[in-house]
Formats: C-alpha cells, sequence, structure tokens
C-alpha cells in the first residue's frame, strides 16, 4: 500500500489519470481540461507519473514542438481502482 501512494500520493495524480483515461492528450488541451491545477504543478504531476510509468511522454517534431501525453499499460489498469473508488464514494461519501 506505501508503494501505491509514494506513486499516486502526488497532490493532483487521481485527477490527471482520471483525464487521460480519455484519451491521449496535449499538454496545453489537458490543462485546460484540469484548469484548477497551476501549470507548474501539473508539468510537475506529469513527470511525477512518467517516472512511475503510468503516462507516456510523446514529442512530436514541430514548429513549436507539439507533446502528447497518454496512459501506459500500467496506468491504464488504474482505471478499474479508480472506478471502485468512485463507488465508495457514491455509497459513503456524505459521511466522509
Amino acid at each position: 500500500m506505501c508503494a501505491v501512494l509514494r506513486i499516486l500520493g502526488a497532490k493532483w495524480a487521481f485527477l490527471v489519470l482520471s483525464e487521460l483515461m480519455q484519451g491521449p492528450q496535449r499538454f496545453n488541451e489537458l490543462k485546460r481540461r484540469v484548469s484548477v491545477i497551476k501549470t507548474q504543478s501539473l508539468t510537475d504531476t506529469l513527470r511525477h507519473l512518467e517516472q512511475n510509468g503510468l503516462v507516456h511522454r510523446e514529442v512530436f517534431p514541430t514548429v513549436p514542438i507539439t507533446v502528447q501525453y497518454s496512459l501506459t499499460e500500467k496506468g491504464s489498469d488504474f482505471q478499474a481502482a479508480l472506478l471502485e473508488m468512485e463507488k465508495w464514494v457514491q455509497k459513503w461519501g456524505s459521511d466522509v
């Protein structure tokens, strides 16, 4: 459990993973969708998730450079856990 919390304990990790489950997104697109996250925090969260193998960063040689983020297989597997957490919140959320 501690290993999971070390990876996913980053402040915005759950929100970023949830958004990337909708499909690959460019940085600015993701930034618009998670507007509550400041740019530097989003960058830090994406780097953290990439270092831990949950997010893939792909750079396209365009002018200006285009960067796209997507979930790795490891990141996609986390979707089942998120759905279970959502069920728990729906059941017990008002008690928390």
